[in-house]
């Protein structure tokens, strides 16, 4: 009696730091609009967004007694609400994408990038600007290119002798090296006065400019890929007891971790291509989780999706706001993310 209810408390509490975490989100969110060169009250704020969704319901009508001028409305529903979507919508499936790659290859080290699809997008987004493509073929190059790297990789590990896991790092490490030469040829060949500088911003990553196109783009392979995650997280518990205890519970590995590569690397493919490269997202974030909510992927992948949309979105709010001049989001990451896990090494225990 005692251990269960000593069970259903820590399920308790889990589900309690899901909902904070969920709080914290939404505040994040609403204040986020809030913030910016042009001023904009947090009460216009709220009134333009309401008006702006149920607006149409009500004829029209203002559902909040505040007034605002048509400039701040183009600020919020054009230029805000479209980036401040898109950092929540790249910070959540970096974060999913990195708890998922460490519970499937067992590695506290495995990120999104770990079998080079961030390498594949990148020489794809170079290569499309070198040929003069407009900013959605850069985009859908960057996307193609990250999934053809994976194909190739999944190929190559298929092919080879020796552990599936093993070969796949393996061959993710050497694939990645390779377009990673092919993006150092694309910036060595580049106009220096104007394709060398485009290149160099994109693989500094930003979300400048993210227009509401562009969220439509993205969003489809990004529900996609979470949802199928957020479905099987469960599954990611069995691939810890190893895989003849998984097989004597009924599950095909092999199967599962395909399931959640495939998924992890549409996420982070689609991340990448609308974002450029973001890192220690999805390194940090589901080592933070760990220590809020332990190791249970029911609950690490959730809490995972929630703090990296959480922590992108204020990273680039500081991004926007810190300097009159935009920081490239990547860059700030990096700052925050790489100290931030020494200090989870330095603290480390066995939940990480």
């Amino acid at each position: 009696m005692k251990k269960t209810r000593s069970v259903d408390s820590v399920l308790h509490s889990k589900r309690l730091c899901l909902f904070l975490l969920a709080f914290c989100l939404l505040a994040v969110f609403l204040v986020s609009f809030a913030l910016g060169h042009y001023d904009v009250s947090l009460r216009q704020v709220m009134g333009i967004l309401c008006n702006a969704i149920l607006g149409p319901l009500t004829g029209g009508r203002l559902m909040l007694p505040c007034a605002w001028t048509d400039t701040m409305q183009i600020a919020v529903l054009n230029i805000r609400l479209p980036r401040i979507l898109m950092a929540c919508m790249v910070g959540c499936c970096l974060s999913a994408a990195g708890a998922a790659y460490q519970g499937v290859f067992q590695n506290p080290m495995a990120s999104p990038d770990v079998l080079g699809a961030s390498s594949g997008a990148a020489f794809g987004a170079a290569l499309a600007i070198l040929l003069g493509a407009s900013s959605r073929m850069v985009t859908l190059s960057a996307f193609a290119f990250s999934l053809a790297t994976i194909v190739l990789v999944f190929l190559i590990a298929r092919h080879a002798p020796g552990l599936r896991v093993v070969n796949l790092i393996l061959a993710g490490v050497m694939i990645s090296s390779l377009f990673s030469a092919g993006t150092s040829y694309c910036k060595l060949v580049a106009d220096p006065s104007s394709q060398l500088p485009e290149i160099t911003y994109w693989l500094l990553g930003s979300l400048s400019g993210t227009k509401i196109t562009d969220v439509q783009l993205a969003l489809p392979p990004m529900v996609l890929g979470c949802a199928v995650l957020l479905l099987i997280r469960w599954r990611l518990n069995l691939l810890t007891l190893g895989d003849e205890e998984a097989h004597a519970l009924g599950v095909n590995t092999d199967l599962l971790r395909l399931g959640v590569i495939l998924c992890a690397t549409l996420i982070t493919a689609a991340s990448i291509a609308a974002s450029g490269m973001i890192g220690w997202v999805g390194l940090v974030i589901p080592h933070l989780c760990r220590r809020l909510v332990g190791a249970d992927h029911r609950f690490l992948i959730p809490a995972s999706m929630i703090t990296g949309a959480a922590f992108l979105l204020i990273t680039d709010d500081v991004s926007r706001n810190l300097l009159t001049v935009e920081i490239p989001i990547g860059i700030l990451t990096a700052f925050i993310g790489a100290p931030f896990f020494i200090y989870l090494i330095l603290k480390q225990d066995a939940s990480l």
